[in-house]
């Protein structure tokens, strides 16, 4: 699996430098014990993570050629095959759309959240079109800033010596989005793509949301130890009627159940549609930054 070696939950120990490990590549021992004679490979990595371990690979399933590297094993890598499958989607829109539409995923609405959103949205601001996809996404507390961020308006154009225009307020994104929703949506999950929507920032496309919004804190303890969670606090609209979203979940404005079939050979239908909405959208509008106007002529002399 691919990883990001710089951190310590997603690194990868087989990409680190110097092993020149490559898929299909194979593991024939590990600290002298040939796999051959273990019923599951991990059963010799129980209690190694973070710990040095002597691995003998070759690039066939002999001994004749087989070297010995040392890698140190990472205790979980549920975070390496969120990475991949992230990743695997910006390539699957990339290739889909020329390059021109850009796409991330917002996991939850906690540090990590905001952490991947300002990893992945700042180096697409270019493209003329974003799907925002936040299926899965468990909650927190940071939806209104990514809101607060996407909701920034072009007002003018800025322009600096042997510079380029740039969006004036900086950081401006001036093409479509849409966002990505299914039941899994939770939370601050349910209320992101409600603000999207409230707002006009685009079209909410697959499954209708969670539709859990009472929040609670400082649990009360229990004497057998366990916690008692009491509902503190929820949303109501703006027109004072009803109360938002609880037990009612966000509705998409196009219906999309991946067919779990097709979802297991790889095909993601809800991403698929998004794209198509953008793609349809960015043929409807022009996004980019008008060119630069003449340059002023400040000579005081007439005529020069």
């Amino acid at each position: 699996l691919p990883g990001e070696n710089w951190e310590k939950e997603t690194r990868s120990p087989l990409t680190a430098i110097g092993l020149n490990v490559k898929p299909g590549d194979f593991i024939l021992a590990i600290n002298g014990t040939p796999v051959s004679s273990l019923p599951n490979l991990y059963d010799a990595l129980i209690g190694t993570a973070d710990k040095q371990v002597t691995l003998r690979v070759n690039s066939k399933a002999s001994e004749d050629g087989a070297r010995d590297i040392t890698v140190v094993p990472t205790a979980d890598e549920s975070p390496l095959y969120y990475l991949d499958w992230v990743q695997r989607n910006i390539e699957y829109v990339n290739k889909k759309t020329g390059g021109q539409v850009g796409y991330l995923h917002i996991p939850d609405m906690g540090e990590d959240g905001l952490n991947e959103f300002t990893k992945r949205f700042f180096p697409q601001l270019r493209k003329k079109g974003l799907i925002i996809d936040v299926r899965g996404n468990g909650g927190g507390f940071v939806s209104p800033l990514v809101i607060e961020r996407l909701r920034r308006s072009l007002v003018l154009v800025a322009m600096s010596r042997n510079g380029i225009p740039q969006t004036n307020p900086p950081h401006v994104f001036l093409g479509p989005m849409v966002t990505l929703i299914n039941e899994f949506s939770a939370s601050d999950g349910d209320l992101f793509p409600f603000r999207f929507k409230a707002m006009g920032l685009g079209k909410l496309i697959g499954k209708r949301t969670w539709g859990g919004v009472v929040g609670i804190r400082n649990p009360l303890p229990l004497l057998d130890g366990g916690q008692l969670f009491r509902p503190e606090f929820a949303p109501y609209m703006p027109d004072g009627k009803e109360w938002a979203i609880e037990g009612k979940g966000v509705e998409p404005d196009i219906v999309v159940d991946n067919d779990p079939a097709k979802e297991f050979r790889g095909e993601d239908q809800q991403l698929d549609r998004g794209i198509q909405e953008v793609q349809a959208e960015m043929k409807n509008k022009n996004y980019e930054l008008p060119p630069i106007p003449p340059y002023p002529n400040r000579n005081p002399i007439p005529g020069s």
